[in-house]
């Protein structure tokens, strides 16, 4: 595998512990067959879909706490089973379950060894 993107940042596999700005533990809710292998974990990418648990966050006393995050796919053009990859500085917000934007989420990666199915 070569590096030809222009994007920068570490490829995220799909157990990268993720957070949303409130404390909640973002997990992936269903992880594709990985063909590409990051450090033998599965190469996280757009189509993986995560769920938070645990956040605090409240309004005005009422509880809203985030439920999902969604990743905007980088354009760096490199795609596993033909979705784009997700990389530690790929846009990504956090949503309530009234699909209101409550933040970035805290992406924990570093890099790892690749290799490829």
């Amino acid at each position: 595998m070569s590096r030809t993107s222009r994007a920068a940042g570490n490829l995220l596999a799909a157990d990268t512990v993720i957070s949303c700005p409130h404390g909640g533990r973002a997990t992936p809710a269903h992880t594709p067959s990985p063909s590409v292998l990051i450090g033998g974990r599965a190469a996280a990418t757009a189509a993986h879909t995560y769920t938070v648990v645990g956040c605090a966050h409240t309004v005005d006393g009422v509880p809203q706490p985030c439920v999902s995050v969604r990743f905007t796919a980088s354009a760096s053009g490199v795609t596993v089973a033909g979705a784009p990859v997700l990389l530690d500085t790929s846009a990504a917000q956090c949503f309530s379950a009234a699909l209101v934007a409550q933040g970035p989420p805290v992406v924990n990666a570093a890099q790892q060894e690749v290799s490829i199915r």
